[in-house]
């Protein structure tokens, strides 16, 4: 093999690679187009009530402490720490 066929050759194993890798992409994209799910039909979604949502999130109580997600990982307070003389 010269170089010039070497060449050529390594160019078409690239591009088959790179439209191997492309393919299922366009396959996938390919299906919506053509009648792919698009969800339950509308009239059959659920109604959302705004009154009784409302209503459920005053029944939540309220947390007598503020949450912190990092009060195990650290103490509450600063940790004190002693000015020595030199």
């Amino acid at each position: 093999m010269n170089g010039e066929s070497k060449a050529i050759t390594t160019l078409i194993v690239a591009a088959a690679v790179i439209a191997s890798l492309t393919l299922p992409a366009y396959s996938q994209a390919w299906g919506k187009k053509n009648g792919g799910y698009a969800g339950p039909p509308v009239e059959k979604r659920p109604v959302i009530d705004e009154k009784a949502y409302k209503s459920a999130l005053e029944r939540i109580p309220e947390p007598k402490q503020k949450y912190d997600p990092w009060g195990v990982a650290r103490p509450s307070e600063p940790a004190k720490t002693e000015t020595k003389p030199n």
